[in-house]
């Protein structure tokens, strides 16, 4: 890691009590653990990587040092865990305040988001397989070993969402993110501590953008963390184009026409204007297309006081959850991919560290390891 060191060794010798190198006593504890730098050069190696053995290959490459892809898996996830219970204590807050959030206006402007994201998991059947393949292989070779550990719980699905809160400003140049495999009450928990080591109360102008989930939005009301919230646009567009498509067709000019002019109308004029154009139009339709606009209509007037487009257009605010969106995918870059599984637990280990690296914050932890643990 830091290249060649030289090391002058003195070698005590006694007819009596034999031969003795103190310095090597002190050589052989440091090989009993790997260092911090290679420990940080493992971890950033993964997050690029799609596999543990691949990092492994990089690592050797890199570095010159052979680990196996076992080892690696379990000093990652170590790792990764030991970051994750950092940011719950409160640890790991970024090296930057709400306050110097500033926007072209002269007032600090902070925006919140958070989503859902699915990621893939081992399932309690697919752990039962795999230890059976792993005692039929025992068993061919003939050999004694040692008995397996006690096998973990799968997950009941394939699948299970993650949840992931993002703090960041204008330009996107800070960023705070943070994510989890708790339910919703955890992830409201999760952003109300994000907020605080931000100080984001401080805030002259605090934004929510968010898809229009229904738990998001709970959530940030419970904690009182954001001062105005909007629907993203690109969300509120995507079941207005599956209205389209029930009612008009996918070729039809008349229903891209309409789609058009009913999200121009939201852009230009909000909620209300807009709410009225399409009761009207509801009024034309029977049977199946009716259903269609009745079901376009509820998700709009459930979500009517987050439709304000006009306004925040005119405050400069920003009207879509993109960074939000290109966060989900940073974070699970890892984790997805053809044949990755994950225990829940693991998963959010390694998540943690794609979290610490998208913040910017990668320098505040592996900068203040406790040497005593090196």
């Amino acid at each position: 890691m830091n290249g060649r060191v030289r090391v002058c060794r003195v070698r005590w010798h006694s007819a009596t009590d034999g031969s003795q190198t103190p310095v090597d006593r002190i050589l052989d504890e440091a090989e009993r653990a790997i260092s911090e730098g290679v420990r940080e050069m493992a971890c950033r190696l993964n997050r690029g990587a799609t596999s543990f053995q691949q990092t492994a290959e990089n690592l050797a490459r890199a570095a010159h040092l052979n680990v196996s892809k076992e080892t690696l898996r379990k000093l990652i996830e170590e790792e990764g865990r030991a970051v994750l219970k950092a940011q719950q204590r409160g640890e790991l807050a970024p090296d930057w305040e709400a306050k110097d959030c500033q926007a072209e206006n002269g007032k600090s402007r902070v925006y919140l988001g958070s989503d859902g994201v699915m990621v893939p998991l081992i399932t309690d059947s697919e752990k039962q397989k795999r230890r059976t393949k792993v005692k039929a292989k025992r068993q061919k070779k003939g050999r004694r070993c040692r008995p397996l550990p006690p096998r973990k719980t799968g997950a009941d699905q394939a699948y299970k969402e993650f949840k992931l809160g993002v703090l960041y400003d204008e330009q996107q140049k800070r960023r705070f993110v943070g994510a989890t495999s708790g339910d919703h009450a955890v992830c409201g928990r999760m952003l109300q501590r994000m907020a605080t080591q931000i100080g984001l109360p401080a805030a002259d102008e605090k934004i929510g953008i968010a898809d229009g989930s229904p738990w998001i939005r709970n959530e940030i009301e419970l904690y009182g963390l954001v001062d105005h919230l909007g629907l993203d646009y690109y969300h509120l567009q995507e079941n207005v184009q599956k209205a389209r498509l029930a009612v008009y067709g996918q070729q039809s000019a008349e229903g891209q026409a309409w789609r058009n002019e009913i999200m121009g109308s939201f852009y230009e004029h909000g909620y209300e204007a807009t709410w009225d154009k399409l009761v009207a139009w509801r009024s034309t339709l029977r049977g199946g297309k009716r259903e269609a606009a009745d079901q376009l209509l509820g998700y709009v007037a459930e979500r009517r006081e987050t439709i304000r487009y006009p306004e925040f257009r005119s405050r400069g605010w920003q009207i879509g959850s993109g960074p939000t969106e290109a966060q989900c995918k940073a974070a699970t870059q890892r984790l997805k991919g053809r044949g990755r599984r994950w225990d829940k637990a693991n998963a959010e280990a390694v998540m943690a560290l794609d979290c610490l690296d998208n913040s910017h914050a990668w320098h505040l932890y592996w900068t203040n390891l406790d040497t005593a643990t090196n």
